[in-house]
């Protein structure tokens, strides 16, 4: 009896050990074997596992040990200038609510604010509508009457009179409010090819906070909380997007200083060794000029048409640089010319800038492509997080070639902020390359998620002949991400017997920026030109007066000068280091906006936009 027993016994635990082990062979070759990490991650997407001994370290990048032309870092009493943290709204949601949409190109102005916090004069694209838009959250309009749209992408407006702070004058302005009917929840970007160009050349050895070209010391340097090297946040950067890949996403890397280098070529992320790449990531030094265009095709190479046609994935080349090309076709159209060609067959372009020099001129136009954005970093925490709360939706355009028309007898569009693309020609249409999803807060205000149009009314409009309703027809189309067409028709109208009026804070909001982006545009050109008086000829000295923002102007819609920066590079693309300096004519009108801001910020309640209540303070004290 005892000895069937002690059979039975040894028996159920043979059995019990074939069942676990049966088990544990099932999971290990659905997370270590098996070449479908999607099924893997489907099941358990948090603890996709594999043995650290099968995993591939393909790392290829060995630093030539030729010699190049001196690139050192210009020190002399010629160029050398005696030089004088934001905080970004995370307010996410925490309930399950929609996701909207904001437009491509410039995501932050961070490089504008850091480079008045250490004592240089910005250049105008350094803040940019969209840019600056992006760092708040905007009511768009949005209705119950709009909850239940089918539409992937569908625009409200939102309408005001408001006075120019500085003339007085009355001006009519419209918000397209850009909204989805995605959930939060729901949203799922697709798997990535991904190709990172990063610039490895002499310029990336100066401080984060210093200019290559110039720059030696900061009047406020006491502020500024990161002290490395553009080289050093650079490979921390890479690092962190690493970070944010998925087991079943391709990853490739290209270094480029006068040449290109293959760095790792592309594979899964999964079946990579993670940690030894980061380790030689942190390992490259700068070295050699900078030639863009050597990374960016040698980049574009490592896209075959295989990857090219696979509908399950999305294809980005994100670059990292401070965007001083100086070899190769360094020209502004030319790199555009790349950028471009790269988009039409579906390879979109990331830019991430990095130090006070980071040449924001030559991005802003590349970045008027459609598909591309960029961000300026500052110090590895605010990219960090920025790339946690961001990254899947920087990497996935989701609207194209958006388009407004105005049919009206009652207004033309004279100007448009926010916008991505420069191409507005007609002053009856808007357009717009590209929309990203966009997060939304609990209040179900969208980050970046308006389009601010300045309207200029028709001649016989001006003139008061009795109480009517200006109205306004308006016409948008877009294609979505397959390519298919979608329309929209609105009326919209205005009461011409009400002097100022908001519909909501979202408008109010963006009307107050966009002056705001102006007057500091207007400033900065101004004070360039005016520092550089005597080397100007006539046109420039006109130009330089259009820029002087009074209280018969009003704050002056800034024109966009190709030239402003000519006069303050050492080179094409090189970025040099200019005094911040703010001249007696613009101490008055600094302080008359700064008090209507610091107003507008009581009437909205949103006490983030008190950051630029601090770079005021920076500029004029009273």
């Amino acid at each position: 009896m005892k000895k069937k027993k002690t059979i039975l016994i040894v028996v159920s635990i043979i059995i019990i050990l074939c069942i676990l082990g049966g088990g544990f062979a099932v999971f290990w070759f659905r997370f270590d074997g098996a070449k479908n990490w999607k099924i893997g991650r489907e099941n358990n997407p948090e603890n996709v596992q594999i043995k650290k001994e099968n995993l591939i370290d393909d790392w290829s990048y060995n630093a030539p040990e030729y010699a190049y032309e001196d690139y050192s870092m210009v020190t002399s009493s010629e160029t050398a200038v005696s030089g004088s943290a934001k905080s970004i709204n995370s307010s996410f949601s925490t309930s399950d609510s929609n996701l909207g949409f904001s437009v491509g190109g410039a995501k932050n102005i961070d490089n504008f604010r850091e480079n008045i916090k250490n004592g240089y004069l910005p250049i105008s694209t350094d803040i940019t509508y969209n840019g600056l838009f992006y760092d708040y959250y905007f009511d768009t309009g949005r209705s119950k009457e709009n909850e239940n749209s089918t539409e992937m992408f569908y625009p409200t407006y939102s309408k005001a009179i408001s006075k120019d702070p500085i003339s007085g004058y009355s001006e009519y302005y419209m918000t397209v409010g850009l909204n989805s009917n995605i959930k939060e929840s729901d949203f799922q970007r697709k798997k990535l090819n991904t190709v990172i160009v990063m610039d490895i050349s002499g310029s990336m050895s100066s401080g984060f906070n210093d200019y290559y070209y110039g720059g030696q010391t900061a009047f406020l340097k006491d502020v500024i909380g990161d002290n490395k090297s553009k080289m050093q946040i650079a490979n921390e950067s890479l690092n962190g997007l690493i970070d944010e890949l998925k087991p079943e996403d391709r990853l490739g890397i290209v270094l480029f200083d006068n040449t290109s280098y293959l760095a790792k070529p592309v594979s899964l992320v999964g079946e990579t060794d993670i940690d030894k790449l980061k380790g030689h990531i942190l390992e490259i030094n700068p070295r050699g000029g900078t030639n863009f265009e050597a990374g960016y095709t040698k980049g574009t190479e490592l896209f075959t048409s295989e990857m090219l046609n696979n509908e399950e994935y999305d294809n980005r080349i994100i670059v990292i640089t401070d965007a001083m090309p100086n070899l190769g076709n360094s020209s502004k159209e030319g790199l555009t010319k790349y950028v471009k060609e790269n988009a039409d067959i579906g390879i979109y372009t990331t830019f991430v800038g990095v130090g006070v020099d980071f040449n924001t001129e030559v991005i802003e136009c590349l970045s008027d492509v459609k598909g591309a954005n960029y961000y300026s970093v500052h110090n590895s925490e605010e990219l960090k997080k920025t790339l946690k709360d961001e990254f899947d939706y920087m990497v996935t355009p989701l609207v194209f070639d958006l388009e407004l028309k105005l049919d009206s007898n009652e207004f033309s569009i004279a100007n448009v902020y926010g916008s991505d693309t420069k191409d507005n020609s007609s002053n009856t249409i808007m357009k717009v390359n590209t929309l990203f999803p966009s997060s939304s807060n609990a209040e179900g205000e969208v980050k970046g998620g308006v389009i601010l149009l300045k309207l200029s009314p028709l001649m016989y409009t001006t003139e008061y002949t009795g109480p009517r309703d200006l109205e306004t027809n308006i016409v948008v189309s877009y294609k979505d991400k397959d390519g298919k067409v979608h329309q929209n028709k609105q009326k919209v109208s205005f009461d011409n017997r009400i002097e100022e009026n908001y519909d909501n804070t979202g408008i109010r909001k963006a009307i107050v920026l966009s002056r705001y982006a102006n007057l500091m545009k207007d400033w900065i050109l101004y004070e360039r030109m005016n520092q550089t008086e005597k080397n100007l000829d006539v046109i420039y000295n006109e130009n330089k007066n259009k820029l002087l923002v009074t209280s018969e102007t009003g704050v002056i819609d800034c024109p966009y000068i190709d030239v402003e920066d000519v006069r303050g590079l050492l080179n094409q693309n090189e970025r040099q280091s200019q005094a911040l300096n703010v001249s007696k004519e613009y101490v008055y009108t600094l302080l008359k906006f700064k008090n209507y801001m610091k107003s507008e910020i009581k009437e909205l309640g949103d006490n983030e936009m008190n950051q630029e209540i601090e770079i005021l303070d920076l500029l004029v004290k009273e």
